[in-house]
């Protein structure tokens, strides 16, 4: 999720800032115990047109971003089985502790998943990302002792706490505080609204290079 500064937060972005306006903050959600269920929601995956739409979707969507997106395999056992819960404990003591790694840990966790259809649930697997990371297997191993702490569970549960009472019902989410109104977005193709929202022009996924002119 985050939030965006003038204010802005997607999941997880700032849910729980108070103040003047900052920069966006990525936060981790527990998906599963708001994105389904409690929304009154099913996942995409489960329902058949939109399964077989999202194969050649995310194809190429994938190349029209230029990341490297792959539907993993076993799709229902990776995604709706062994979930994510580990990797956002696991982000959400990052976030504690050394929140200058978070985006570069959330990255490396999703592109096991969704570019190199690699484990994101066993602690072997975490540590391997962490340490891609840039995180040295002592610290790694640290925030990953971490997650079964009430410290950690409690502070993944407020910040989805945080995401419901803005209205999100899937991810990612992006909630923007602007001008005494909150805006909740929905969806990784909703950063053009955001720049109008905020006053901004968005160059698109891949902003074309500009010349340098002497």
């Amino acid at each position: 999720m985050k939030d965006s500064g003038r204010k802005a937060a997607a999941p997880g972005r700032g849910l729980d800032q108070e103040g003047p306006p900052k920069p966006g903050i990525l936060r981790s959600l527990l998906t599963s115990e708001y994105n389904f269920p409690r929304a009154g929601n099913k996942a995409p995956a489960l329902l058949p047109r939109k399964a077989q739409y999202l194969t050649s979707d995310i194809k190429l969507l994938g190349q029209h971003i230029q990341v490297p997106l792959r539907f993993p395999k076993d799709f229902f056992s990776v995604i709706l089985e062994k979930g994510s819960l580990s990797a956002m404990r696991f982000l959400t003591a990052v976030n504690m502790e050394h929140p200058e790694m978070l985006e570069k840990a959330s990255r490396e966790l999703w592109m096991r998943v969704w570019s190199r259809d690699e484990d994101i649930t066993d602690p072997q697997s975490i540590l391997a990302a962490a340490e891609k990371a840039g995180m040295s297997t002592q610290q790694a191993r640290g925030l990953l002792e971490k997650t079964s702490t009430p410290q950690v569970k409690n502070k993944l549960k407020e910040t989805t706490e945080a995401a419901c009472k803005y209205g999100a019902f899937g991810l990612p989410v992006t909630v923007a505080h602007l001008d005494g109104q909150t805006h909740m977005l929905f969806g990784s193709d909703r950063m053009e609204l955001l720049a109008y929202l905020l006053g901004e022009k968005w160059m698109g996924p891949v902003p074309p290079a500009v010349s340098a002119k002497l």
